[in-house]
């Protein structure tokens, strides 16, 4: 299996790049093949500027910057999505991402009247999301977990019909200690390597 590691945080020595290091090394055990997308290591730009977004609905983006990450989406199977989860959400650089590369005619087409958006991205079967919350599980489940639905109802929309979804989250992570960060490693490591 193809596998895309997106991943997002400005901190090379964050618990998140430790993540990041843990899903790679348990991807790639399995056999699967895997590239890694790291948004700060290429200093991804998130903004979408006025031209762009005139033409968003009519066609696919013209940037060339953005051809490199086109590809990557196309080319996965899966997707693995690791980022902090900061006011509930994504950071961002990951939604501006999404923004931007996630576009008209990349991962879906706009109908021509009436009806509904047609899914481009059914190569993705399987979505992933590995994130920190500084929150508490109950409470970030009463705000409501934006950026878990935006990646696994938004974003699993686009992709293949039975795409099947995994979300971790180390919660408390402003309260974490060795022991929890450890165990959630862990955890990351057995629930990559079966799903």
């Amino acid at each position: 299996m193809r596998v895309l590691i997106v991943y997002c945080h400005p901190v090379p020595d964050s618990f998140c790049a430790a993540v990041c290091e843990t899903a790679l090394e348990a991807i790639r055990a399995k056999g699967c093949e895997a590239r890694l997308l790291d948004l700060y290591a290429e200093n991804f730009d998130p903004v979408m500027r006025c031209d762009e977004r005139r033409f968003y609905n009519d066609r696919a983006p013209i940037d060339p910057t953005l051809q490199a990450h086109i590809d990557h989406i196309k080319w996965a199977e899966e997707i693995v999505f690791i980022y902090p989860t900061w006011w509930y959400g994504l950071p961002a650089m990951l939604k501006g991402w999404l923004d931007r590369v996630w576009a008209t005619d990349v991962a879906f087409e706009l109908p021509k009247g009436k009806g509904a958006i047609r899914p481009l991205m059914t190569n993705i079967s399987k979505i992933a999301v590995v994130t920190t919350c500084g929150a508490p599980r109950l409470w970030s489940h009463l705000v409501g977990h934006p950026g878990r639905k935006t990646i696994l109802r938004g974003i699993r929309a686009l992709c293949a019909r039975r795409c099947r979804t995994l979300f971790m989250a180390h919660y408390l992570m402003d309260s974490s200690t060795p022991e929890s960060r450890g165990a959630f490693l862990d955890h990351v490591k057995r629930k990559l390597t079966a799903f």
